[in-house]
């Protein structure tokens, strides 16, 4: 019988100490979720400082905003962010602005916890990339349904299409 050592999995707010290893872990996460997407270049030029730069920008927002860290053995693996919305023709209030996971942690209920942090039960819409089944299968999951909006989002000197998803 073998035994399994099961991390601890701290889910709490962000802090400005965080910006470097958030940088870090967000440049990771872009290549693992958007490596399909977009051009190998493109996300070759990806830098963690830069990252990092967003992030204590991000981190200072207000209290509108909601930034959240999951942590396994005391690292960060995670994040997620809401807050108002930025669209014009918004259908919620607030937005879920991101949820990335580095895919190494996919599978053990860490997402969740990140969403539930970041949003509770609140009305919220998110963009997710339309050819992303994972994210697509797990706002499914938590009560989202896409709206019919669609639209080409740049990221990185690239487009990336994405659909409108409301719970």
């Amino acid at each position: 019988m073998g035994t399994e050592v099961v991390a601890e999995v701290v889910i709490r707010p962000i802090r400005d100490v965080d910006a470097e290893a958030l940088g870090r872990v967000h440049a990771q996460c872009w290549h693992e979720d958007y490596d399909q997407l977009v051009d190998a270049a493109t996300l070759a030029n990806l830098s963690p400082r830069r990252m990092a730069e967003l992030w204590t920008h991000w981190v200072n927002q207000g209290d509108d905003y909601t930034h959240v860290a999951a942590l396994v053995d005391g690292e960060i693996v995670g994040f997620a962010g809401a807050g108002p919305a930025r669209d014009d023709d918004a259908p919620r209030e607030r937005e879920l602005f991101f949820i990335h996971l580095l895919d190494a942690f996919h599978g053990r209920g860490i997402g969740q916890q990140l969403f539930d942090a970041a949003v509770g039960e609140a009305s919220v819409y998110c963009w997710v990339p339309d050819t992303n089944e994972y994210a697509l299968h797990f706002y499914d999951r938590n009560g989202f349904t896409r709206d019919g909006v669609e639209h080409d989002e740049p990221f990185l000197g690239e487009t990336i299409h994405e659909v409108r998803l409301v719970r």
